[in-house]
């Protein structure tokens, strides 16, 4: 349509979209996330003013920068009615529409990932251009429908097919599709597939198209895994609404409060790369590298309200993770500090290191000790695809409520040596490397991709039914 541009937000680390939709001199915000400056960058920029900010769904894993961004902006805030809110916003169910300068609105119910999910279908000129499906059609998959429950999760399942067949039925086929959530989300029931798409081409692709209602709840809840535990905190902040947020450096920490605050099991997260970590860092510090997919895993593993303090290379780091954070609802570190890790040490709280190794490096070592300890850090459904023979399964966001468990093990095997902690890439056997030391149970770090352990040599099992039914191996 002529005129009419989309914007996507992305937001990596977290798998999801925001979008900014603008005509002429007005736009539309959906889904934004907590950091509106990067909303407010793009109407700025374009010099469009937003007359609504619109909310599929109240979000299950990340706050919303919404309500902020309404009041900043003077739009009006519209969201799925039905749930109860501590703020003044338009809900808005079946049959509503939307005026706005950028088009005719249509709000959709969606209900499956949510019961109260609703899409907003644009309309120009009596057609439909574009699909903001928020978690309910993904291209290539659908929202997930076990976040609020296992009671809720075969009824909103239900409801999800039913929502893809009124999708399927109701909205223009040449409209474009876009989801907040589908590019590494936990909010995808499955991996997706793609950047774009249209409904004509998912009604054509997307499996929730192409089986029957039993079929589709049946293997929807079937491969459904574990998500961030973060998640249980997010429903609740959104109904309450969230204010703004202050992205300015906290308190600078020095090596004695580090030291301090390590001991009294404050989390000090060291945001450098793993390599660095590795080599040389404050004993009882934890490995989130800022390149990677920290600010899942630490949303996941913490006790929620745990003072964090971050530590980095540079200042550009701790901003970095502070802007994860804020998305999550962690407001505001305790402190920072930058530089090295001998900047950060002292007597109480001591440089550590440990070894680092890929792949081939295990296979050599298994070879020489069968017996030796390995511990396969990945979720259910990674393990239940291939896992080095022999390896004790503790998924990373298990690791701490199973720490003396895995203690016991790695003691009562301690003649064999370390042990030797692996992931899918390297990433989160970082992280459960950090808490093993940090612990005084000696590790290895093998800091490889999974894909390269067969050819390394090591022996890969394939269990025919995996964790839920009870692994089953062939003869």
């Amino acid at each position: 349509m002529i005129g009419l541009e989309v914007i996507a937000i992305d937001t990596p680390n977290l798998g999801d979209r925001s979008y900014v939709v603008g005509r002429g001199s007005s736009a539309i915000v959906i889904d934004p996330q907590r950091d509106i400056d990067r909303v407010e960058k793009v109407l700025d920029e374009r010099g469009w003013s937003a007359s609504h900010v619109l909310e599929t769904h109240f979000h299950n894993d990340y706050v919303s920068g919404g309500l902020e961004l309404a009041r900043r902006s003077k739009a009006e805030y519209v969201v799925p009615q039905g749930m109860d809110i501590n703020f003044n916003a338009r809900q808005v169910g079946e049959a509503a529409e939307l005026a706005s300068d950028v088009g005719r609105l249509r709000v959709i119910p969606t209900p499956g990932h949510t019961p109260n999910h609703i899409s907003f279908a644009l309309n120009i000129d009596e057609a439909d251009v574009a699909l903001f499906s928020g978690g309910s059609l993904l291209f290539g998959s659908v929202g997930r429908p076990d976040l609020l429950g296992p009671a809720l999760t075969e009824p909103l399942a239900r409801s999800q097919w039913r929502s893809m067949r009124r999708i399927g039925a109701e909205i223009t086929p040449t409209a474009a599709v876009y989801p907040t959530h589908g590019f590494g989300s936990f909010c995808s029931a499955t991996a997706t597939v793609g950047n774009s798409s249209t409904v004509a081409e998912q009604i054509l692709g997307n499996p929730a198209f192409t089986v029957d209602e039993d079929t589709f709840v049946e293997e929807l809840i079937a491969g459904l895994d574990a998500f961030p535990a973060y998640y249980a905190h997010m429903g609740p902040a959104n109904q309450r609404g969230a204010g703004p947020i202050d992205l300015s450096l906290p308190v600078e920490a020095t090596a004695d409060e580090i030291a301090r605050r390590i001991a009294a099991g404050e989390w000090v997260v060291d945001l450098r790369h793993r390599h660095v970590f590795a080599a040389d860092h404050v004993k009882g510090s934890l490995s989130f590298e800022v390149r990677g997919n920290a600010v899942t895993y630490l949303g996941w593993m913490i006790d929620w309200g745990t003072p964090i303090t971050l530590l980095g290379t540079d200042v550009a780091e701790v901003l970095a993770m502070q802007r994860e954070l804020v998305r999550i609802g962690i407001d505001r570190p305790v402190g920072y500090a930058v530089g090295t890790s001998a900047d950060w040490a002292s007597s109480s709280a001591p440089l550590s290191r440990y070894r680092r190794a890929s792949h081939v490096d295990l296979a050599q070592a298994l070879a020489g000790d069968p017996n030796m300890s390995v511990l396969d850090l990945r979720r259910n459904a990674e393990f239940d695809s291939g896992h080095v023979l022999g390896a004790k399964h503790v998924p990373l966001h298990e690791l701490r409520g199973r720490i003396d468990e895995v203690r016991r093990w790695a003691d009562d095997n301690a003649e064999h040596g370390p042990v030797w902690a692996y992931c899918g890439s390297g990433f989160r056997a970082s992280i459960g490397a950090s808490l093993l030391d940090g612990l005084d149970i000696p590790v290895v770090h093998v800091d490889d991709d999974f894909s390269n352990a067969e050819a390394a040599g090591l022996t890969i099992v394939r269990p025919l039914v995996g964790h839920r039914l009870g692994a089953v191996y062939a003869d």
